[in-house]
């Protein structure tokens, strides 16, 4: 059962890949690469993210109750490869990437330059769901970058690319 399952899962592709920054209480930042996440609420707009419990950002969303959602630009894929295959306790990932963090109106962590969109978030509830959490955040701020096309991850081994219509 859990084959058929796993290949269930597998034909959700394509999915659109998101990034959330974190930033330690002593101010270390950290940039995670998202898959599983969504828009819950209208009025208070808010977003969820699900994030493993054995991840660095998990120990940082637990401990410090913020994020900054991050819609990546679809040239983003190599960043976001590497932000969702280290580990912030071992690597600088705005250093590792080159990706400019930027101050963020309301939230510590900080919003990432050249992003599509992004939204600062405030954690409202924690969901336990078997090995993943999932945070309800509350956006308290937004701001938009240039109007290019979001990053897509195309299939369940990881590879990242755009997603056009077919035929352009």
């Amino acid at each position: 059962m859990a084959s058929v399952v796993e290949e269930a899962f597998a034909r959700r592709f394509p999915e659109a890949v998101v990034l959330a920054t974190t930033r330690s209480p002593e101010g270390k930042p950290n940039i995670i690469t998202l898959g599983w996440w969504m828009r819950t609420s209208h009025k208070p707009p808010m977003v969820a993210i699900s994030v493993a419990h054995k991840r660095f950002s998990y120990e940082l969303l637990v401990r410090t109750g913020e994020f900054v959602l991050v819609i990546p630009p679809e040239e983003w894929a190599d960043a976001a490869w590497l932000c969702g295959t280290k580990s912030g306790r071992d690597v600088d990932k705005f250093g590792q990437t080159g990706l400019k963090a930027l101050n963020a109106d309301k939230v510590s962590p900080p919003l990432i330059e050249g992003a599509v969109a992004q939204f600062e978030c405030v954690v409202r509830a924690m969901v336990p769901t078997g090995d993943h959490t999932i945070f309800a955040g509350e956006v308290v701020a937004a701001r938009l970058g240039p109007p290019k096309p979001p990053l897509y991850s195309l299939n369940r081994s990881l590879r990242l690319g755009g997603v056009r219509a077919a035929g352009r």
